[in-house]
């Protein structure tokens, strides 16, 4: 055994080193020795030093990491390919030259800096927008090609689980839909009778609940309930399905899980949400029927009276026009979670989640966009 070297070459103490000369044993065995000494001479090193590596006696994995450390990746590339090293030794530094050149790099990508951080995830919150969209557009081709399929087909049409799904997202849910928005349509009241109070306008308190619960509050309030109660539902069903291999077992059968597991759900959203809406809209206005008869001393016949005067038509129209396409979406974003579902509990939860997030933003940036056409035209 050899005691390893590292002698730098120069003309004075405060000179950088003009060349070295490496010898002895590089081993793992007089690591921590060499291991200091590398590291004192690198920051001095300006990378075109002669190397001397013709002393050098034993050479292993370790050894060659330190020279890596000492020269860099791309000086000691260089010196392998001198022809006084052997084709073994030039291999194993060519080798672990590579191997902690890819280190370094990942070292540098793990630490970028926040302005790259940010833009990152901007980047990936686009590109994760642009396939979640992307995927509901193929997965809503599948669902509508589908829906043609069997329309014209009755013996194919699945009237049992539409029952059982019509009474799970749409009968089991009045109670819920109905006594929120009744509240929120006393809470509209008494907001709308205070701020009017100041202008002596009262009784227009009247047409801003009738107006606001029409036109978006009724719809908008039992989508909102709809995304959070049943595309979690939804999700949940078809998730667990699909982590007990059943969707893969109906498919074996020569059965298409989209007719069988996603159309009863879509036909049932169709038909409940617009009643639900209906039910919301009512709710509403008897909620604000309630604080203009008690705060306001507005009886109901006279608030009937100012409802019936009123040009509340179009806007019952327009809200119960916008029920059926967010109960579409819904009923798709909360399926095509569901098919998405990797086998595990964990996955069932994480998607189930998604989908409630989905499903609201959808519905409000809808809702948004349509309020802004409706009111550019006029309508």
């Amino acid at each position: 055994m050899t005691t390893p070297y590292l002698t730098p070459l120069q003309t004075s103490s405060t000179d950088a080193a003009s060349g070295l000369r490496i010898g002895g044993d590089w081993t793992l065995a007089h690591y921590s020795r060499l291991e200091p000494q590398v590291l004192a001479l690198r920051e001095r090193l300006h990378g075109q030093e002669s190397v001397d590596l013709d002393d050098l006696a034993a050479l292993d994995t370790a050894g060659a990491a330190l020279l890596v450390e000492l020269l860099g990746s791309e000086r000691l590339r260089q010196l392998a390919q001198q022809d006084s090293l052997s084709t073994e030794r030039r291999a194993l530094l060519l080798a672990v030259a590579d191997a902690m050149a890819g280190s370094q790099q990942v070292q540098q990508h793990a630490t970028p800096s926040a302005l790259r951080e940010v833009l990152g995830h901007i980047g990936e919150a686009v590109e994760t927008t642009w396939c979640h969209g992307r995927e509901l557009l193929g997965f809503m081709g599948l669902t509508l090609s589908g829906m043609l399929t069997i329309l014209l087909r009755p013996a194919r049409w699945r009237l049992t689980s539409l029952a059982a799904h019509l009474e799970q997202c749409g009968l089991n849910a009045v109670p819920i839909v109905a006594l929120l928005t009744f509240l929120v349509g006393a809470v509209v009241a008494f907001l709308g009778a205070t701020i009017l109070a100041d202008f002596g306008a009262s009784i227009y308190t009247v047409n801003l609940v009738a107006f606001s619960f029409l036109r978006e509050f009724g719809v908008l309030l039992t989508a909102i309930l709809m995304a959070g109660r049943t595309a979690s539902a939804f999700t949940a069903q078809i998730g667990s399905m699909k982590a007990n291999e059943e969707i893969d077992a109906i498919r074996t059968l020569g059965l298409s899980p989209i007719e069988l597991l996603v159309l009863p759900r879509v036909f049932a959203m169709l038909i409940a949400l617009p009643i639900l809406t209906f039910i919301a809209m009512l709710s509403g206005i008897v909620g604000g029927a309630v604080v203009c008869a008690v705060s306001l001393d507005i009886p109901l016949t006279m608030y009937l009276s100012i409802l019936q005067d009123s040009d509340l038509l179009r806007h019952f129209l327009v809200g119960l026009l916008k029920a059926p396409i967010f109960a579409f979406l819904i009923a798709l974003i909360g399926c095509l979670e569901g098919f998405k579902v990797s086998g595990s509990a964990q996955s069932v939860g994480e998607h189930t989640t998604s989908a409630v997030v989905q499903s609201i933003f959808v519905v409000i940036l809808l809702d948004a966009l349509a309020a802004l056409f409706l009111m550019e035209m006029g309508w």
